[in-house]
């Protein structure tokens, strides 16, 4: 067991994998699954949910939907139509105080992972989004 821990350093155990299908066989009789930075696992990821799923399992999946080009991020949307239930969460706009839904990416990377915290990224609405560094100099 290690410890996932979250940016405001909240940390709860968890089991690192390395391949989707080592979840089938880590999770033994739980009842309840939960996989984080979903968005980042290999396309078995679906059929492993699907399979725990059909064992009456409970699996909870977190991850990002939109990558920083604002296009569906890994197997994110295949989780999402196979779920009975997807919640989406959204933040704040960092530049317009608004509901957020992407992620702009500060930096001019071009890499399609670029681990970061709030000096890579920063939560924005649509609009600041497509606007980029122009969002600054438009007030909503």
């Amino acid at each position: 067991m290690e410890n996932i821990v979250s940016h405001n350093e909240n940390s709860v155990e968890a089991m690192p994998v390395n391949l989707s299908s080592e979840i089938i066989s880590m999770a033994g009789n739980a009842e309840v699954i939960g996989l984080d930075e979903a968005q980042f696992f290999d396309e078995s990821i679906v059929s492993v949910c699907d399979t725990l799923a059909n064992a009456g399992k409970r699996v909870i999946i977190a991850g990002l939907d939109m990558d920083y080009l604002g296009k569906p991020f890994g197997c994110m949307p295949q989780l999402m139509a196979l779920a009975e239930y997807v919640t989406k969460v959204h933040a704040i706009c960092m530049v317009c105080g608004e509901v957020a839904s992407h992620s702009y990416r500060l930096s001019s990377s071009n890499e399609k992972v670029l681990l970061g915290e709030t000096d890579l990224y920063e939560a924005r609405c649509r609009r600041c989004f497509n606007l980029g560094e122009e969002a600054y100099d438009q007030p909503c």
